[in-house]
């Protein structure tokens, strides 16, 4: 392991630049970046394309879908659900499951059926399954519910069964996955699930990775395993390390050294974005608290809804709320401290403003 010292302002500088690489197309964006996290939430546009539009040039709304249905990606869930380079689904499956889900209790019988069904019709619609075996409501991983099949659609897409075929109006198509003809140990797929977060949201504290894993982990490893592993993984020779405030971070030793001073640029960044995902990383170099408040009641919001994080040179400083508007867009800043001065943060600002109306659609308007 490579030793080395820094401080919070090269630190982040290093995650800036590292992160927010120079525009590539969208595969290699994906392949770049080896994880993209989705999430449904359209507040102005899904997290996925809000994460793509900052490194893919001329990247629209649903241009990760489009991609999708070409080849060579794949949707799974590593320590969220997200979209991933076909070649990683190794390093996934397949899973070692201790538990059982209520689901598969309740109706024993009805994975095999849908399995059945699915290998004698092809890619299947959620629909296709409930028209077939009926609609019996369960309670679903958000407390809502469900149909037993959808449901049981998804336990099976997790135990590495079943893969997502594309999508249909947003909605998931399901075809019988591909087996392994030579799967990987179970301690190699630790091992490259770690290398894959560290990657993602590197320089990374070692307490978040710790955590990560405890998400992302085979089954077959408990938390002393976990922990056996994480030690293991940590103390090879291809992972620098750093102490700065108590906090140990780590990062793949190939990366590039960042540019000596940022560039003049603001960016709107989403909640999810690889960036700003890490909380604990997030407050410790940028010296305050963001909190994603799509779940909180209004009245105890600070930022907003949706607030996108707003990043000014390397350091996010503020955030922003995006809504359309019938003349265009509505962008409401908001700064942690006294927004910058100057015409090279409003020239920087305009022009986030414009790449944001073009990623949407919408027609341009005055920024504030």
């Amino acid at each position: 392991m490579t030793r080395t010292t820094a401080s919070t302002a090269s630190l982040r500088r290093h995650a800036a630049a590292r992160t927010l690489f120079p525009p590539r197309d969208l595969a290699a964006a994906v392949a770049s970046l080896g994880f993209v996290q989705i999430d449904p939430l359209r507040a102005p546009a899904r997290a996925q394309d809000l994460i793509l539009r900052a490194r893919v040039p001329g990247y629209r709304v649903g241009d990760l879908d489009r991609a999708f249905e070409a080849g060579g990606l794949i949707e799974d869930f590593v320590h969220v659900h997200g979209v991933l380079p076909a070649r990683l689904r190794r390093l996934l499956h397949p899973r070692t499951l201790a538990r059982t889900w209520h689901v598969e209790k309740e109706h024993p019988k009805l994975s095999a059926r849908i399995v059945e069904f699915i290998a004698r019709n092809g890619p299947t619609h959620p629909r296709d399954l409930t028209r077939a075996f009926g609609r019996t409501a369960v309670v679903n991983g958000w407390g809502g519910q469900s149909a037993a099949t959808t449901r049981l659609l998804q336990v099976l897409h997790y135990r590495g069964i079943l893969e997502i075929a594309g999508r249909d109006g947003g909605i998931r198509l399901y075809r019988i996955a591909p087996a392994f003809p030579r799967a990987l140990s179970a301690r190699a797929r630790f091992a490259g699930v770690a290398d894959l977060l560290m990657r993602l949201y590197a320089p990374l504290p070692v307490a978040s990775l710790r955590e990560l894993m405890r998400m992302a982990a085979d089954e077959a490893f408990d938390a002393a395993a976990r922990e056996r592993e994480l030690g293991r993984f940590l103390s090879r020779d291809a992972i620098a390390r750093t102490t700065v405030d108590s906090l140990t971070y780590v990062w793949p030793p190939d990366d590039a050294a960042p540019p000596p001073e940022p560039d003049d640029a603001v960016r709107f960044v989403a909640p999810f974005d690889p960036l700003v995902w890490d909380r604990r990383r997030f407050e410790h170099l940028h010296g305050w608290d963001y909190r994603f408040e799509a779940y909180t009641p209004a009245a105890k919001r600070r930022f907003g809804y949706y607030a996108l994080p707003l990043l000014w040179r390397d350091r996010a400083i503020g955030w922003v709320n995006i809504a359309r508007t019938r003349g265009g867009l509505d962008v409401r800043p908001g700064f942690v401290a006294a927004a910058p001065h100057g015409k090279a943060f409003a020239r920087g600002f305009d022009a986030e403003v414009a790449r944001m109306e073009s990623f949407l659609g919408t027609v341009p308007v005055e920024s504030p």
